[in-house]
């Protein structure tokens, strides 16, 4: 007997799969954007000076450990609602999961260790920070690469997922130093107009080759994309992305110019437009992969934990997340505003 692709959503077999789904994607949305600026902060951190390090660290200190949570939430989600699939995911992706584990470690105890530190041994703590950075970036990118070509471990699969690793480092420079944009002051933040442009349009090559592969991975997504009238309906993401890309880099070219009057107008807009290609990326993708979460292989129902299981985490889910989204906006708007230099 062949199990319907689309089960009956009246049923809770049916719609608590799918709700979970969506929170888990929500949760990782919120994590690689609201992380992303924070590594990508840390992975710039080599081309500051040491007055400049630490008003870096200031922009992010109030908010890293929080934007770490929404990756607990969607790592837990995927544990406890989608047990099948966690095993296999977790399984093909053992060494770049250790890796950003080991990143985000090293993140963690440099974080604190700098600010205690004698003053010979804070370049220390900053190279391990950058450094942690850099390989919990790294490792992200190339699991999403081997997520997009369905876990496969030929040689051009990994030499893809490494490019997409690269690319998201650039994606999260962008976003950290459009972050900077908005925290900082005087020569950090001209600085940082010079790297989001830097960091742009190796982000753009990152998605646009997702993108292209995509289709490949896949016979059922190249039809979901390209047969009509799907085409038309779905051409505003890929439009609407390269406006954005064309709008950040019109932006960054006038800003250090601009700055240096200390006119500070427009300077949200190169974040806000970042955040912008993130969330149209993320809607590409999801739309991509539904309703598998490993491609042709597992869907979200078959891979889903009993339904009376399902319910009763999604209870939980119902008082954790609004607990979550309301701590975090309340961090957000009470140090929102010019970083100051942290003290402990």
């Amino acid at each position: 007997m062949i199990t319907p692709l689309y089960p009956d959503l009246s049923q809770a077999a049916g719609w608590l799969p799918l709700a979970f789904l969506v929170v888990m994607g929500l949760a990782m949305l919120a994590y690689v954007i609201l992380d992303g600026y924070d590594l990508g902060v840390g992975i710039l951190m080599r081309h500051a000076n040491d007055a400049e390090k630490d008003i870096m660290i200031a922009s992010i200190g109030p908010f890293w450990d929080a934007n770490e949570t929404w990756l607990v939430l969607g790592v837990g989600i995927l544990l406890v609602a989608f047990p099948t699939a966690h095993g296999q995911i977790l399984g093909a992706l053992y060494f770049p999961v250790a890796i950003m584990l080991l990143g985000l470690i090293l993140r963690g105890v440099a974080f604190d260790f700098r600010v205690k530190a004698h003053a010979q041994n804070k370049p220390a703590w900053n190279r391990a920070f950058h450094i942690g950075s850099i390989l919990a970036a790294f490792s992200q990118g190339f699991m999403l690469g081997m997520l997009v070509v369905g876990f496969q471990t030929s040689i051009w699969s990994y030499a893809f997922a490494s490019l997409i690793g690269l690319c998201l480092m650039a994606a999260y420079c962008l976003l950290g130093a459009t972050w900077l944009l908005m925290k900082s002051e005087g020569q950090l933040q001209i600085k940082a107009a010079t790297w989001a442009r830097r960091s742009l349009w190796l982000a753009g090559v990152g998605i646009a080759t997702i993108s292209i592969v995509t289709p490949f991975a896949s016979p059922s997504i190249a039809e979901k994309w390209f047969s009509f009238p799907n085409f038309i309906l779905l051409f505003p993401i890929p439009m609407i992305t390269a406006i954005l890309f064309w709008w950040i880099d019109r932006i960054l070219k006038c800003l250090p110019a601009q700055l240096v009057q200390a006119n500070q107008r427009w300077i949200w807009t190169p974040f806000a437009s970042t955040v912008g290609i993130f969330f149209l990326a993320f809607h590409g993708l999801a739309y991509s992969l539904f309703p598998y979460l490993i491609i042709d292989k597992i869907t979200i129902w078959q891979a889903a934990s009993a339904p009376e299981s399902l319910m009763i985490i999604f209870v939980g889910a119902c008082i954790v997340l609004p607990v979550i989204i309301a701590y975090t906006v309340m961090a957000y708007r009470i140090f929102w505003g010019k970083a100051t230099l942290l003290e402990y």
